[in-house]
């Protein structure tokens, strides 16, 4: 017996694309339409299920309804040169009404009862005049272009304003950069300035404080000679008096 075909309507019907740049999660929906008159129950697969998040990755889809399937991809250093080998693939069944176990459906499945569609994933690096057109379309909605021609002068009049404006502020921090150099080359002469001065007030400070105490000793013994010659005549002249009376006092006796 031939496989059945799948009966989901699928949007898109061939491929996942992806927008970078994917350095966060980016996200691309997936819809799958019923259009037939019994219910029918979905699973998603993929190849490389560490790098996506599916939500919902399986269910049932009610006759005449659709469901919106969020595809989640993981950031991750994209190569341009890599071609990308990752598929999805959406499996179906149609629901069997005294089954109220979904899981129950799956794991009884004959293969021949089994519908599936496969979808390849396909990663798109937005380039940078894409971005610039992009930004001049929504700022001139109310003036639609006449020619196409004209749209270069515009983009590269807008790139190369921007390049002066980068080259302007990096003027500018370089003159502020070599300011604060000079200022801090500046303060630390002044610094280096006053540490030696410090250094020579003390050194100064110490030569003085020697030479008054070699002038104060100097001082001290002079006075000390001077007071010493003026008491010996009294102290002579004390003696010689004294000298008498223990004359006349060892006469008495």
């Amino acid at each position: 017996m031939s496989k059945l075909e799948q009966i989901l309507v699928l949007d898109p019907p061939c491929d996942l694309r992806f927008k970078g740049p994917f350095t966060d999660v980016v996200t691309t929906n997936l819809k799958l339409k019923n259009p037939s008159d019994r219910s029918v129950c979905f699973k998603v697969k993929t190849t490389a299920p560490k790098r996506y998040c599916v939500r919902p990755n399986s269910g049932i889809i009610d006759v005449g309804a659709t469901v919106t399937i969020s595809v989640m991809l993981q950031p991750f250093d994209y190569d341009p040169n890599e071609k990308s080998k990752h598929k999805f693939m959406v499996q179906s069944i149609f629901a069997l009404p005294n089954v109220a176990e979904m899981d129950a459906m799956w794991k009884d499945v004959k293969p021949h009862d089994l519908m599936d569609s496969k979808l390849r994933c396909v990663f798109d690096l937005p380039s940078e005049n894409n971005e610039v057109i992009d930004v001049e379309l929504s700022s001139n909605t109310t003036a639609p272009v006449q020619n196409s021609s004209k749209a270069a002068p515009v983009l590269t009049a807008a790139k190369t304003a921007s390049v002066s404006t980068n080259a302007s502020e990096m003027r500018k921090l370089t003159e502020e950069c070599r300011r604060l150099q000079a200022e801090m080359d500046k303060l630390t002469g002044e610094n280096r300035q006053l540490k030696d001065d410090g250094v020579r007030m003390r050194r100064a400070a110490q030569r003085s404080d020697h030479m008054t105490s070699n002038q104060t000793g100097s001082s001290s013994s002079s006075m000390m000679q001077q007071t010493t010659a003026a008491s010996l005549p009294s102290l002579l002249g004390a003696i010689s008096d004294s000298a008498p009376w223990e004359k006349q006092d060892a006469c008495r006796i």
